[in-house]
């Protein structure tokens, strides 16, 4: 089996998931968006996605979504999604590159992304990433934490707070990350806010069920990637 047929295999069976989630959770597949994580996977890959007609795609490292955005610049419609932490200094390449920035969790970043955005162009929505099981290794936001950021980042322009992100413990059982993903849901409801990243490859119908609006999915679409790398 080729590259393109395998990727365009995987692609259709993580697309028949999601429509039968949302079938279960009484929403529409127009809910949902599919993010396909591209994290250093190779470019005959992502190709084959985008072949299949896959048009949203995540990076984790800032410098590769401004690599791949540029040399895929000749297809239409294609959004990038910036879903990995980010440092000041590599603001510039989300700023220039993404459609959504999924891992807000300072003022301080959102202040360099909007310095850095083009005038010219819509602000950058941004997703605020919450740290649902207050968790030392994980990134994000404390939960009583995300309302002042959100009043923080209302202030900034050139940038968009449109919802929430969240990276639950992982668990080889989906059912254990609903509980994570439920509170998410009903803090994006008390904050006024309608887009939920949530839900990856052990988990996205979960996800789905419990509102999510973007799941990010690498490995069931792309087969396993090879060792990270420093960005």
């Amino acid at each position: 089996m080729s590259v393109e047929e395998e990727v365009a295999q995987r692609l259709a069976a993580v697309r028949e998931r999601i429509e039968r989630a949302c079938v279960r959770a009484g929403r529409p597949a127009s809910a949902v968006t599919l993010v396909a994580v591209s994290k250093l996977q190779p470019m005959d890959r992502v190709r084959a996605a985008i072949a299949a007609g896959q048009r949203d795609f995540g990076e984790s490292y800032a410098q590769h979504l401004r690599d791949r955005a540029t040399a895929l610049a000749s297809v239409d419609a294609l959004r990038w999604h910036a879903i990995g932490p980010l440092q000041s200094n590599k603001a510039k390449y989300v700023a220039r590159s993404a459609t959504l920035f999924h891992a807000l969790e300072s003022a301080a970043t959102g202040r360099e992304l909007g310095k850095r955005r083009d005038p010219a162009a819509p602000p950058l929505r941004c997703l605020i990433e919450v740290n649902v099981a207050d968790e030392a290794s994980k990134h994000g936001v404390a939960s009583d934490r995300a309302a002042t950021l959100l009043e923080e980042a209302r202030c900034i322009e050139r940038i968009e707070v449109v919802g929430l992100m969240c990276m639950p413990p992982w668990s080889e059982d989906a059912e254990r990350a609903r509980p994570h993903f439920a509170r998410l849901r009903e803090l994006a409801e008390r904050l006024g806010l309608t887009e939920l990243s949530m839900g990856t490859t052990p988990d996205y119908e979960v996800a789905i069920e419990e509102g999510a609006t973007l799941v990010r999915v690498g490995t069931a679409i792309f087969g396993d990637r090879p060792p990270e790398i420093p960005a």
